[in-house]
C-alpha cells in the first residue's frame, strides 16, 4: 500500500472534529548522546548529498521530528530517526517532516546510531514502528563503539534480516548502494563496490592529484634540462651531432 493511500484512511479513520496541527512543527528532538553519534549522522548526510548532488527528488536529514499522527501533541505519535531519506519528494529545507504535509509519504530508508540509552527501543519499538505503521522498506542499526551493524528489508510487510556480502556490507535496494564499515564508520559504497566521498575527501584527492602531477611535470623539467645539458656537453667536445 502506497504511503499517499496510508494517509488517506488516516483521514477517513479521523473524525471530523479533529483539526490537523499546522504543518510548519518544529523538530522536537533531544541531543545526541555522544560526539561520535553526531559525527556519523553528518557523515551519512554529507556523504548522500554529495554523491545525489545533481538530484532534487529526494531529502536527506538526521535526528529530525518526524510527525505522523492528525491528533499531534508532545506526547503522542512522533519519532526522530537518526538518519533518513524519503524518495521521490522535493529537495528543500525543513522544520521538520510532517507526513500529513508530504503526501502521506514516510522514510524509504532509516538507519539508528545505537547507545546505551537508545538500543533496545531501536532494536524493538522502533523497528515494529517502522515495520507495521511506517513500512519503511529498508531499516539498518549501527553502534558506533562495538561496530554492530544489522538491516532488514520489509517484505511482505515484515523485515527480513539482510545478509551480508564477503566485505560484511548490507545491499539498499532503495539507494542501490551498499552499506557498510570503513575506519570504524558506517559509509556508503556504489554497486561497483567504491567508497562514496565525502566532500572534503574528495577535495583531497584532488589536491594530491594536482600535487603528482605538478611532481611529474618538474621530473620531466629536469629530465629535459639533464638531455639539454648532455647535449651541449657533447656539441662541446665533438660538435653537432651526425643527421
Amino acid at each position: 500500500m502506497s504511503s499517499a493511500q496510508d494517509l488517506g484512511i488516516i483521514l477517513e479513520d479521523t473524525p471530523e472534529d479533529v483539526i490537523f496541527p499546522p504543518g510548519d512543527l518544529y523538530s522536537d528532538e533531544p541531543p545526541l548522546e555522544t560526539e561520535l553519534h553526531l559525527r556519523q549522522i553528518l557523515l551519512l548526510i554529507q556523504c548522500l548529498e554529495w554523491l545525489w548532488q545533481e538530484r532534487q527528488d529526494f531529502y536527506a536529514c538526521g535526528n529530525m521530528t518526524i510527525y505522523y499522527s492528525p491528533r499531534q501533541r508532545k506526547s503522542e505519535q512522533f519519532r526522530g530517526p537518526d538518519f533518513f531519506v524519503v524518495l521521490n519528494t522535493q529537495r528543500k529545507i525543513r522544520k521538520s517532516w510532517v507526513v500529513w504535509e508530504e503526501d502521506g509519504k514516510y522514510p524509504n530508508v532509516i538507519v539508528e546510531i545505537l547507545s546505551d540509552k537508545t538500543a533496545a527501543t531501536d532494536r524493538g519499538l522502533k523497528k515494529e514502528i517502522y515495520q507495521d505503521i511506517w513500512r519503511t522498506p529498508d531499516y539498518f542499526w549501527f553502534d558506533p563503539v562495538s561496530l554492530e551493524f544489522k538491516g532488514f528489508h520489509l517484505l511482505d510487510g515484515r523485515y527480513q534480516e539482510l545478509q551480508a556480502n564477503e566485505a560484511g556490507w548490507l545491499w539498499s535496494q532503495q539507494l542501490q548502494l551498499y552499506l557498510g564499515v570503513y575506519q570504524s564508520k558506517l559509509r556508503f559504497f556504489n554497486p561497483d563496490k567504491q567508497l562514496t566521498p565525502t566532500p572534503e575527501e574528495v577535495a583531497h584527492q584532488e589536491q594530491q592529484q594536482r600535487q603528482q602531477a605538478e611532481q611529474q611535470r618538474e621530473q620531466a623539467e629536469q629530465q629535459l634540462a639533464q638531455m639539454e645539458s648532455m647535449l651541449a656537453r657533447y656539441r662541446e667536445r665533438f660538435g653537432e651531432l651526425p643527421e
